[in-house]
């Protein structure tokens, strides 16, 4: 009996139907959302200007435009609320459809590059579900994930600095934190690109979901780093992610915070985690 097992063994093989371990799946290809090295980038984007109390009144005062990097053959969109000196311009909105919607129950991965042209400014950026004509009249109620960019002063009188945030619930916001110090992190850095990773899970929230991880590389993170883990959407409506938003704002006129741009770059989305770099054709 012993040597039938064998030779069925040996038989096995040399018909090449040996079991062998599961092989590791690999990351969903990135799919472009937008790089602006078109010149005509921005007429796919949608630009409203949501609360413009600009005085005296500036038709579509926000800046959101094509510009090249200096000493490289690179294009990026420049966005201010509206130009140096100019107040009032409140919610100035851009979006853009993703090229394939995140279902509920899917996990996504958004990258995105950013670089903070100057502070003060109050910009934000993250993914929505609401329809088009919904988007302009709900503004940041548009967003579920959401990152910010901000030094203003918050109405309880607490003071940002710049360091990149993310939310913990519906208007509540937690700076990224440095694993390495357990402290948060530094603040953006002006004239300085850096990388995001957000790993977003649109499942229910009774499944766990409704929250996004961010992974960060850039200025103190020289590699790719587990930045925030479980920040929370927005609203949590459980509805198919279908939009990326962005919104800058001057602030009120009484309490101007500051018109400093955000440059933004190679925007992708992978369907699933995908930690790769999509600018390496991973």
């Amino acid at each position: 009996m012993k040597k039938l097992f064998a030779w069925v063994i040996i038989l096995t093989v040399l018909m090449g139907c040996e079991i062998t371990p599961t092989a590791t799946k690999p990351a969903s290809r990135w799919l472009s959302i937008d790089n602006f090295e078109a010149d005509t980038a921005l007429q796919n984007w949608t630009l409203f200007d949501a609360q413009n109390e600009t005085d005296p009144f500036i038709a579509n005062p926000q800046i959101s435009q094509i510009r090249k990097e200096d000493r490289i053959d690179n294009n990026y969109m420049l966005r201010k609320p509206a130009a140096d000196g100019i107040i009032g311009n409140r919610k100035a909105l851009a979006w853009k459809s993703l090229p394939e919607p995140v279902a509920v129950g899917q996990t996504a991965t958004f990258y995105t590059r950013i670089n903070v042209e100057s502070f003060p400014n109050n910009h934000s950026l993250g993914i929505s579900n609401q329809p088009a004509d919904q988007i302009g009249i709900l503004a940041y109620d548009a967003f579920e994930p959401m990152i910010r960019i901000t030094d203003k002063a918050e109405s309880n009188g607490l003071k940002n600095d710049g360091t990149l945030m993310v939310l913990i619930g519906q208007k509540k916001y937690s700076k990224i934190n440095n694993p390495d110090t357990g402290l948060p992190a530094s603040p953006l850095t002006p004239n300085q690109w850096y990388e995001l990773w957000y790993v977003i899970d649109n499942s229910i929230r009774d499944d766990g979901g409704q929250t996004y991880t961010l992974y960060v590389r850039g200025g103190e993170f020289t590699q790719q780093t587990l930045a925030y883990e479980n920040a929370q959407f927005r609203i949590g409506r459980e509805e198919a992610l279908t939009t990326f938003i962005t919104i800058c704002n001057t602030g009120p006129k009484r309490n101007p915070y500051g018109n400093g741009g955000v440059r933004y770059d190679d925007i992708y989305m992978a369907h699933g985690e995908n930690l790769n770099s999509p600018l390496n054709n991973n």
